[in-house]
């Protein structure tokens, strides 16, 4: 299927948000929840797979929402096409804290691997497959199992990450070691492996893990500095536990807030 040609714009720094414009009859594909708002010109359309199969037949449709529930995402994309006789522009909004990148498949050989959960919109006409790791030990230990998203075609398509993105340009033999959830996406000619960090103490007390990523070029390779699973867990640790609040300090902060107040009561009643 022909890649539509698309423009955009990213807008905001923290939170951001790519604004696609659409020619008549241009079309683009979301991932399901991502659309921020749209012209009124475009029409949703929610279909089953990825947007790109369905012209296959029923097998096809089946084929490519199946890919989509082995890397955990929904079943259906929405595809928004532009039925006016002008142009008109929808938006797509980042699910938390990072940067949106565009990635042009054509200028990348056809193909970038990605994590299961980065996709957020492309230009109609991009497949978004499955790409299975074909090393126990990366199935096992790389964070991201056996099955990471592979995107295909020759147009644009728009990946999301946390915190600050940074591009690495990995020459032949040339090696580099990162936290398993920091990588992003990679260019299929880079090696993904998984290697020990190597004492058992730095393990268990390191804070990294047991295993780091071991990715060797050439190729290149897109690093985020805030692993959504990071985030996840800071938030759910400073959470109020068993219903109650949790103050900072923890025990030491409790006497000393119940101290202080205290004290107030014991002022009121001797005024």
């Amino acid at each position: 299927m022909s890649m539509d040609v698309i423009d955009y714009d990213i807008r905001g720094s923290e939170m951001q948000f790519v604004e696609i414009e659409l020619d008549p009859g241009e079309a683009a594909v979301g991932e399901a929840g991502s659309m921020m708002f749209m012209d009124t010109g475009i029409t949703m359309d929610a279909v089953f797979g990825d947007g790109s199969a369905q012209q296959g037949g029923f097998f096809g449709k089946l084929l490519g929402a199946g890919k989509r529930l082995l890397t955990g995402e929904s079943l259906f994309t929405t595809v928004y096409t532009n039925q006016a006789g002008a142009k008109q522009r929808v938006a797509f909004a980042a699910p938390f804290p990072g940067k949106i990148m565009p990635m042009d498949l054509r200028q990348l050989g056809g193909m970038l691997i990605c994590q299961k959960d980065s996709f957020l919109c492309a230009a109609r006409g991009v497949s978004i497959g499955i790409a299975f790791q074909q090393k126990m030990g990366v199935g096992f230990f790389g964070g991201e199992g056996f099955i990471m998203q592979k995107l295909e075609g020759d147009g644009l398509a728009f990946i999301h990450a946390g915190g600050t993105v940074v591009r690495r340009e990995l020459q032949a033999e040339q090696s580099l070691l990162v936290d398993t959830g920091c990588l992003v996406a990679h260019t299929p000619s880079v090696n993904f492996e998984i290697q020990y960090v190597g004492k058992i103490k730095t393990a268990l007390f390191g804070g990294e893990g047991l295993f780091l990523a071991r990715l060797s070029g050439p190729g290149q390779v897109w690093l985020q500095s805030l692993p959504f699973s990071r985030l996840a867990s800071r938030v759910f640790a400073a959470a109020p536990q068993r219903g109650g609040s949790r103050e900072e300090g923890s025990l030491l902060g409790g006497l000393a807030t119940g101290s202080a107040l205290s004290g107030l009561f014991s002022n009121d009643q001797d005024d």
